[in-house]
């Protein structure tokens, strides 16, 4: 067979392969993308006041249990979390709130959860679960553990860091850009946003899924992340770090591989390392937390993504 014939043969499995798996996940997609804008643009100032009520509730530790859901259906990522989080800390917001508000949010957002739908019940369910008890866990922590000391450190926002730091991107403190008038208006231009960020990384995510589907054996997933449990959960949990650029882009592998033979247990320790460490997110994080606390965060997201991921593999092994 000659090259060209090789190429147009490997271009046509390629092709068969991208296009089944778009046409399998395109509409988890645009869903996400939809009522995502929606929430955001009709839903945010709502959620946000939810949160600050539960300040003046005074529920004490039972006030982590909201405070990891409304992180969880904020639609803010970490650039824009922040912010809010440090005008909530000037009002006198107790930190365990703030940790289980911001880990949950790092996680997991209403347009991410809507598209993990693709992914089956099952992991739509593990997913969301897993991030609501990792926030909650996080705020334990922070409640207990440091008790005689602050956590974060928002102070260097009023000092103007923030905006040196973020110079190649958009600052902490400018990030609303749903300011049109007409709603219907803001809508759209928060939807077209929302293509124009994820549209790219959920193609090249369907790409390298269909590489993967056309050239590494069904057989290598399964032995490394689903016959050796605890093997595959630490390289689940390792290469979650490099390859979560953006969430949208990861369904599709992630679907593929659980397609191929990866367990539950390792998909969920993809899903928490991968958010939890992305470098934007780590980027944003490591403004408001020292070098020690900064490094409790990685150590916390590492070993929660291991255990949970383990407790799944032996309840549905």
């Amino acid at each position: 067979m000659s090259m060209p014939e090789l190429l147009q043969r490997e271009f046509i499995y390629f092709w068969y392969y991208f296009s089944a798996q778009f046409s399998q996940i395109a509409g988890y997609w645009v869903l996400g993308m939809v009522l995502g804008s929606l929430i955001s643009v009709f839903g945010k100032e709502r959620i946000h006041s939810l949160f600050h009520a539960i300040q003046k509730k005074d529920l004490g530790i039972l006030g982590l249990i909201p405070a990891s859901l409304i992180g969880i259906a904020s639609p803010l990522c970490m650039y824009g979390t922040i912010p809010i989080s440090a005008s909530f800390a000037e009002k006198g917001m107790e930190e365990d709130l703030l940790a289980a508000f911001m880990m949950s949010s790092i996680l997991l957002n209403p347009q991410l959860l809507f598209y993990s739908a693709a992914l089956g019940k099952a992991a739509l369910t593990i997913r969301f679960i897993s991030c609501f008890l990792c926030g909650i866990t996080a705020g334990l922590l922070v409640r207990f553990f440091f008790k005689d000391r602050n956590f974060f450190n928002f102070a260097r926002f009023k000092e103007g860091v923030v905006r040196e730091e973020f110079s190649h991107k958009p600052t902490l403190t400018a990030m609303n850009r749903d300011t049109d008038p007409n709603l219907f208006l803001r809508f759209l231009k928060n939807l077209l946003r929302n293509f124009k960020v994820t549209g790219p990384a959920f193609l090249i995510g369907v790409a390298l899924s269909a590489l993967f589907q056309r050239y590494v054996p069904a057989e290598a997933i399964a032995s490394l992340f689903g016959k050796n449990r605890g093997f595959g959960l630490l390289m689940a949990a390792t290469v979650g770090v490099p390859l979560y650029v953006c969430g949208g882009g990861t369904i599709p592998l992630l679907l593929a591989w659980l397609g191929s033979g990866m367990s539950l247990g390792s998909a969920s320790a993809f899903m928490i390392t991968g958010p939890a460490m992305k470098i934007t997110n780590i980027s944003a994080v490591k403004v408001i937390l020292g070098v020690k606390d900064f490094c409790f965060y990685i150590a916390f997201s590492v070993l929660f993504a291991f255990l949970t991921g383990f407790l799944i593999d032996f309840l549905t092994r």
